[in-house]
């Protein structure tokens, strides 16, 4: 399925300047979120490399349907969610990957981090760490990540699940 946003026939193009990136992101994604919410790097912020997507009309499409069909549901059943990473350039992604960051390459990560780049079947996506307060003040052993799996398994549709040990993100 192709789900298009409708922007009101307006074309995001790649903000050139702050005004830009303040309008950028300033796009509604969801109820809860906004594309803001996803250009924070860690990355990006230390080594000064603009966290920009160069698709932005690809990067809100793939945006909506993430919020929209995951995160909004998690975070109406759980809480508030802390996003820990989200979308990706291709610049820092890369700068990520060749100075081992914890980045896979960009092909790898189109249409996952990267949500402006499809992959190499041409389909869109858009991947996000999370950190969900809920399950760090409930669940302390170290399997109970699977309690959380299985949910998304039985309530969501997502196309990958992984966990990370440090708060379960």
């Amino acid at each position: 399925m192709i789900l298009t946003v409708d922007m009101g026939g307006k074309v995001m193009r790649k903000p050139n300047s702050m005004k830009g990136l303040e309008d950028l992101g300033r796009v509604r994604l969801s109820q809860n979120f906004f594309l803001r919410d996803f250009l924070h790097s860690e990355i990006a912020d230390f080594y000064r490399i603009p966290n920009i997507p160069e698709d932005p009309d690809l990067a809100i499409e793939a945006g909506k349907r993430l919020c929209e069909e995951l995160l909004e549901p998690l975070e109406a059943t759980f809480g508030r969610l802390h996003i820990r990473s989200g979308y990706r350039s291709p610049a820092v992604n890369r700068f990520g990957n060749e100075n081992k960051l914890n980045c896979s390459t960009n092909a790898a990560t189109s249409a996952h981090h990267i949500w402006d780049m499809r992959d190499f079947d041409g389909c869109m996506g858009a991947a996000v760490c999370i950190a969900m307060p809920w399950m760090v003040d409930h669940y302390h052993d170290e399997s109970d990540w699977q309690r959380l799996a299985w949910w998304i398994h039985d309530h969501l549709p997502y196309a990958s699940l992984c966990f990370f040990p440090k708060l379960w993100a």
